[in-house]
């Protein structure tokens, strides 16, 4: 199961990437309009955020300090920064994976999941429905913004 875990999250941080780098213009990464209060570039700062606080750090010790706020903050970022940050977090999940027990799946995650104690099997699940679910949104916001 881990295994296919870190293929899947691997698989989903590239497609995040792809997304990134598929933009016509940087600028377009930021745009936000009407609707759409969360740009690109902030979902990929999220998602960059999120897996290195809740794989990277919880389960594999590296010491990444979340700043969550900033993941909605800030902006401009240059593409090549948050590609690189991206391919820094696939090698972060992919190593922590990789060092990661099987029977770690059924024991409970170190830190609550909205107040509520779950496995790790449970945590790791919602983090890649998390995951996929704002690279679908991403993938929406290039082809609506990046005409």
């Amino acid at each position: 199961m881990i295994s296919t875990l870190a293929e899947f999250f691997d698989r989903d941080i590239k497609k995040v990437a792809e997304e990134i780098s598929s933009y016509k213009t940087e600028e377009n990464l930021w745009v936000i309009n009407g609707a759409i209060s969360n740009s690109a570039g902030n979902l990929a700062l999220h998602l960059i955020g999120n897996l290195n606080h809740f794989i990277g750090a919880t389960l594999g010790h590296s010491g990444y300090i979340r700043q969550r706020d900033l993941e909605f903050s800030q902006k401009n970022i240059p593409m090549n920064q948050l590609l690189a940050d991206l391919e820094k977090t696939a090698g972060v999940v992919a190593t922590t994976f990789s060092k990661l027990p099987e029977s770690s799946l059924t024991e409970n995650f170190p830190l609550e999941k909205h107040g509520k104690i779950v496995t790790t099997e449970h945590m790791l699940l919602h983090l890649l429905a998390h995951l996929s679910y704002h690279l679908g949104q991403i993938n929406y916001h290039r082809r609506l913004i990046d005409l």
